[in-house]
């Protein structure tokens, strides 16, 4: 028994770091707690695996234990198999299966980051902010997130039954979704509004976001763009140095981007522009957020804000501002780990805070459009049928003339139009125009 003990405790020690490098940078007394509390979990481990009534391997009853020693760290430090390492890996690179929704663990509860457009969770309906209580028939109260993950991923073409509660709606409701395989598109929708000011959605930031949005704003710039408006609207983060990056793409060298501050001193770091003769350090910019906008967005917002070199507009974004790092453990296996917070360059930390921004503006759709479709529908509604069934075939004839790119163009114009946090947006930048014209004079 003791020598078994003895074995588990080594391993134990093994897994938890604790090698003389290790052991050098606690103090005595905390190297006898841990000592302690090794040969505890020895014993229990040992008398789990020699009396439970069903035989478990060690690698089950090791696995476990790491399981729940991640999550009872914060929501976002989490312990992956091989296979879920290899999952993860995946992901960054922008290709995966399941519903495209972005969850975490707030107030204990499962809780919505963001959907992700295009993709079935975005298509469904659920909302950032949404809480999910129900997984099939499995209640989530109690639910860690790498078993939700689990849990909501599945083959593609199988059905999932997510229970969602919306708070501000107090509404609780079944979504019955098909899953499918996501392909992430970073870049969504670039092309110019009016009055040159170009307009381009970035949904996550993944590996290739850097390049992508980048090139889509020197063709904006080709097309005559001398302004942007930069959409990180339900956009719940992703790589932290691309964030950096981007960031870095509109600000001036020597500027501060974001400092992160760890439990070691090696953990601390600031990262500061070096872009010396970019090609958009003086567009006239704005960013958008909202409540889906999480961690790189929230970087890359601060960032612009505190050097105002940007306004921001939309609502409060999520509030998630800790660094995870992603170690490799021997086996495949690989733990993500909280190892930093985050502080944007007035030295604020947002976790669990947020960033308001500096116009509020809450999403809906126009009143005016509203209108325009209600008096539409009883305009249509009053007149015979003849002349109904004339307006429909001469509105075949002309939808007949126009390309594809034509329809495109019209749809898009008219979703800008219905936006009232982009028409915000808008008129934001022509009002920075204005006040840099008079400064020229």
């Amino acid at each position: 028994m003791l020598k078994k003990l003895f074995i588990v405790g080594c391993l134990m020690a093994a897994l938890l770091g604790v090698s003389s490098v290790g052991i050098s940078q606690v103090t005595s007394q905390n190297k006898k707690d841990l000592y302690s509390q090794v040969e505890l979990f020895s014993y229990a481990l040992t008398t789990i695996q020699s009396e439970y009534v069903d035989e478990k391997t060690p690698q089950d009853l090791i696995y476990g234990a790491l399981r729940g020693m991640l999550s009872a760290l914060d929501p976002h430090s989490q312990f992956m198999d091989p296979e879920e390492y290899k999952d993860l890996k995946t992901e960054t690179e922008g290709k995966f299966g399941g519903l495209g929704v972005e969850i975490t663990l707030k107030d204990n509860l499962l809780t919505v980051i963001a959907p992700v457009e295009d993709t079935p969770a975005w298509r469904a309906g659920i909302k950032p902010g949404d809480r999910i209580v129900k997984i099939d028939k499995d209640i989530t109260r109690d639910m860690n997130l790498d078993d939700a993950v689990k849990k909501l991923r599945g083959e593609p073409g199988s059905k999932v039954t997510i229970t969602i509660l919306r708070e501000k709606d107090n509404l609780v409701k079944d979504f019955v979704i098909t899953r499918e395989l996501i392909h992430v598109d970073n870049i969504k929708e670039p092309h110019i509004i009016d009055d040159h000011i170009g307009y381009v959605r970035l949904t996550e930031f993944r590996e290739n976001s850097y390049e992508e949005l980048h090139q889509a704003m020197e063709k904006l710039k080709a097309q005559g763009a001398d302004s942007l408006i930069l959409d990180l609207r339900n956009n719940p983060g992703g790589l932290l140095d691309v964030a950096v990056k981007i960031a870095e793409d509109f600000l001036p060298a020597g500027k501060t981007i974001v400092s992160t501050k760890g439990r070691h001193s090696s953990d601390d770091t600031v990262a500061m522009s070096e872009n010396n003769n970019g090609d958009f350090l003086n567009w006239p910019m704005v960013v958008m957020i909202n409540e889906g906008s999480a961690s790189g967005s929230e970087i890359v917002a601060g960032a612009l804000r505190d050097n105002k070199r940007a306004v921001l507009v939309g609502v409060k974004s999520f509030g998630k501002g800790s660094v995870q790092s992603v170690i490799p453990l021997p086996d495949g296996s690989g733990l993500r780990l909280t190892t930093a917070r985050y502080f944007t360059p007035s030295g604020v930390c947002i976790n669990g805070i947020g960033i308001t921004p500096d116009v509020v503006i809450e999403e809906g759709v126009k009143k005016e459009d509203r209108d325009a479709d209600e008096d539409q529908v009883n305009k249509e509604n009053s007149e015979d049928a003849d002349t109904v069934f004339s307006d429909l075939e001469h509105r075949d004839d002309k939808d007949k003339t126009l390309s594809v790119q034509d329809k495109k163009q019209i749809a898009l114009k008219k979703k800008d139009q219905a936006d009232i946090q982009l028409q915000s947006a808008i008129n934001v930048i022509k009002g920075i125009k204005i006040y840099q014209k008079f400064q020229e004079k």
